[in-house]
């Protein structure tokens, strides 16, 4: 599979990154009105994933998540569940792992660098920013108002 987008993921990828995906879970604790396996069947764990990607990536809001990658709740829930799970810092270290058998990293010499920008996909997605669509300058006066700027004295009340 020929990756055309950046949140969309290979086959190779998902391959390394399906066995660490955590089960579900019933709570023992918890009493269920149905039997095990009842209900709607979960969403598909690939798809997911690269909704998953997709926030990530571009920086949209859950809620502005197209709905071809389905429900977004849905998907926010996969995403809490899997951080907690540890799903992602396995996945990071199963990338690190495979980085230094291909290219190989030097672990004595280390450096770490952040940096907090806007995402650059989610332009096309959210518009303006919505901070920017009320300044009271930037606004048409209203129909028949005085100007402000006039003083009213006694020379001028007429």
């Amino acid at each position: 599979m020929r990756q055309n987008k950046s949140w969309e993921i290979t086959d190779e990828f998902w391959e390394a990154a399906k066995p660490l995906i955590p089960l579900r879970e019933r709570d023992s604790n918890k009493v269920y009105k149905r039997k095990s396996g009842g209900g709607r069947p979960p969403m598909n764990q690939r798809r997911v994933l690269e909704a998953i990607f997709y926030v990530l990536r571009t920086g949209v809001q859950w809620n502005a998540l197209p709905k071809t990658f389905g429900s977004s709740s849905s998907i926010h829930r996969y995403f809490q569940l899997w951080c907690e799970k540890g799903f992602f810092e396995a996945l990071w270290i199963r990338g690190l792992e495979k980085y230094d058998e291909v290219k190989g990293i030097c672990w004595t010499w280390l450096s770490l660098d952040g940096c907090m920008t806007k995402a650059p996909l989610a332009q096309e997605t959210v518009g303006k920013n919505p901070t920017d669509r009320g300044k009271k300058w930037q606004q048409t006066p209203f129909a028949r108002r005085r100007d402000r700027s006039t003083t009213i004295n006694s020379s001028n009340r007429g």
